[in-house]
């Protein structure tokens, strides 16, 4: 029984009766009866307290764990956008596997979230074990990763693990520009490294890593990258240079029909992207620094384990 103070003073009973007279819409419903014997009609109907099986299936959870940061966000997966505030954590240091599963978790509980997760890392991964260790400890390599993140995020939990730019890649054929869906199209994405991740016909090849490629003796990501940038204190006509230097080498093995450049460096493409001058045509990534995360939840909801 549920009572009400009215105006006058005096108390109403209000009963509480499931069903009759209110749909439910997949959601919880109260019919609430005014007075003890209330006359047919005077209903008011509640709905509260769960969302339908059908809009929970479109909210996901994606971490994204970087050289510098651990990012994580719900995520609406009908338009790819963030719900709420995105969360970030300093990548420790050093960033052994055990640390950043600790930070991972640390970001799934100040979320308050309880369903599947995403998680991309800077690395090849291949049934779920990590193959490659790039910006992060040397210790990952042959991490089985399922293990790692089920020792903290519980062993019941629904839990894809991915090459961070792969996922990126997936976001940006999902939700972002619609040519990344016809032709050959190379999504690189420019931060601590160089991701790379290469879509044919809008379908992942994965696990590419085309930032270690050779060019001029040394790794791409280690002329180009957005944290070479920063540290070598480059301008934006002497860095994008060096992009294109590693952009006409993608272009000479791969000939894509399209560049996308992604990464935080990516908000600011108009004061760099129109200084390069390779055939291909170069354009910023939709999604832009969000894109991993984004990709993550779509991996987790879709179950992927690559």
């Amino acid at each position: 029984m549920l009572h009400r103070v009215g105006a006058s003073g005096r108390r109403r009973d209000w009963k509480a009766v499931a069903g009759t007279g209110c749909g439910t819409g997949g959601v919880i419903t109260i019919r609430l009866l005014i007075g003890r014997h209330a006359p047919a009609g005077i209903a008011l109907c509640l709905q509260y307290g769960a969302m339908s099986e059908n809009a929970a299936a479109q909210v996901g959870f994606g971490i994204d764990i970087g050289g510098s940061g651990i990012k994580g966000a719900r995520v609406d997966l009908t338009t790819g956008e963030f719900i709420g505030e995105r969360i970030k954590i300093l990548t420790p240091k050093p960033a052994t596997p055990q640390a950043v599963a600790d930070t991972v978790a640390q970001i799934v509980e100040q979320a308050q979230w309880d369903g599947p997760v995403g998680i991309t890392v800077p690395s090849v991964v291949t049934e779920q074990t990590a193959r490659s260790a790039a910006n992060i400890d040397p210790s990952w390599l042959m991490t089985d990763v399922q293990a790692l993140f089920r020792g903290v995020l519980g062993s019941d939990r629904a839990i894809s693990v991915l090459n961070d730019a792969d996922a990126a890649g997936l976001a940006e054929v999902a939700y972002g520009n619609p040519q990344a869906r016809t032709g050959t199209v190379l999504l690189l994405t420019l931060g601590t490294g160089i991701g790379s991740a290469l879509l044919i016909d809008g379908k992942l090849f994965p696990n590419t890593e085309l930032g270690h490629l050779i060019v001029d003796g040394q790794e791409a990501e280690h002329i180009a990258s957005s944290a070479v940038k920063e540290r070598e204190e480059l301008s934006y006509s002497k860095w994008a240079k060096r992009v294109d230097k590693v952009l006409r080498e993608y272009e000479r093995l791969l000939w894509p029909s399209l560049f996308i450049v992604g990464g935080g460096i990516s908000r600011k493409a108009h004061k760099w992207v129109p200084k390069l001058t390779v055939e291909t045509p170069v354009v910023p990534a939709e999604l832009r620094n969000r894109a991993g995360i984004v990709g993550a939840a779509m991996a987790a909801r879709d179950g992927l384990q690559p």
